[in-house]
């Protein structure tokens, strides 16, 4: 005991403090690691339920789709039978089939180009890597304005009802979630991809996203493009068609 003794007497004092705080440290350490455990697995498992969630509500919005794609080809099936002899239901059938194409429920296809983009991959770059729903919009607008007959983004038509907005790291077009990369398809007439590249607004946009921001632009001009048929509602909500215009007697 008194060889021990002696020997605790001969440790500094400094060694004996710094021992305790340590001491007291590692114990502080396992107490914030036991609280913290029950949190990150609780919010792991949150984080699950909410994916499961998404995932079954995709789920249910990709069925309805179809459903409504299906009872559009019945009706129109429907609507198509009655008395082919008769010139005025030919025009009729005629003019509601137009109708249906330029508000984008019929699928289509024919000769035009696809649109991929993707964001630079740049690890830390920053938003500006990153395709935006600007970058689609831009892309869409000169497609038109070259003379696009129909597009569609990631297999949703764009329709005059369309719009695009920036969720995350995602855009929402038609009530969906698109991913990236961005697929652009677009029906037109030949030489649609040479009227894009001669728009100086499609150049400006290449020269500050695709070259400045490293955006990856590529275009591809199949033999074929599919356009799929718009699967929302078409349903208008505030306006009303405006009466024809009373000629003068």
């Amino acid at each position: 005991m008194t060889a021990i003794r002696a020997r605790l007497a001969a440790i500094p004092s400094w060694q004996i403090t710094l021992a305790i705080a340590l001491l007291v440290l590692g114990f502080l350490i396992a107490a914030q690691l036991a609280a913290e455990g029950p949190r990150v697995r609780y919010t792991t498992q949150e984080r699950s339920t909410l994916i499961e969630t998404t995932l079954g509500l995709q789920s249910q919005q990709d069925a309805l789709k179809a459903q409504i794609l299906d009872l559009r080809t019945q009706i129109g099936e429907l609507e198509a039978e009655g008395p082919g002899s008769d010139a005025l239901v030919r025009q009729l059938n005629a003019d509601l089939d137009q109708a249906r194409i330029a508000a984008g429920l019929i699928p289509m296809q024919g000769p035009g180009i696809v649109f991929r983009l993707e964001d630079a991959g740049v690890p830390g770059g920053g938003a500006d890597t990153l395709v935006t729903a600007r970058d689609v919009r831009v892309v869409v607008e000169e497609l038109w304005l070259a003379g696009a007959e129909a597009i569609s983004v990631n297999g949703e038509r764009v329709t005059v009802s369309t719009a695009f907005l920036d969720i995350g790291g995602s855009v929402l077009a038609n009530s969906a979630y698109l991913a990236p990369p961005y697929t652009i398809a677009a029906i037109g007439p030949a030489g649609l991809y040479d009227r894009v590249r001669a728009s100086a607004s499609f150049a400006a946009f290449v020269a500050e996203r695709v070259e400045a921001e490293g955006l990856h632009l590529s275009v591809a001009q199949p033999d074929t493009v599919d356009v799929p048929a718009f699967a929302g509602t078409v349903n208008v909500r505030y306006g009303r068609p405006t009466g024809s215009p009373v000629p003068n007697p």
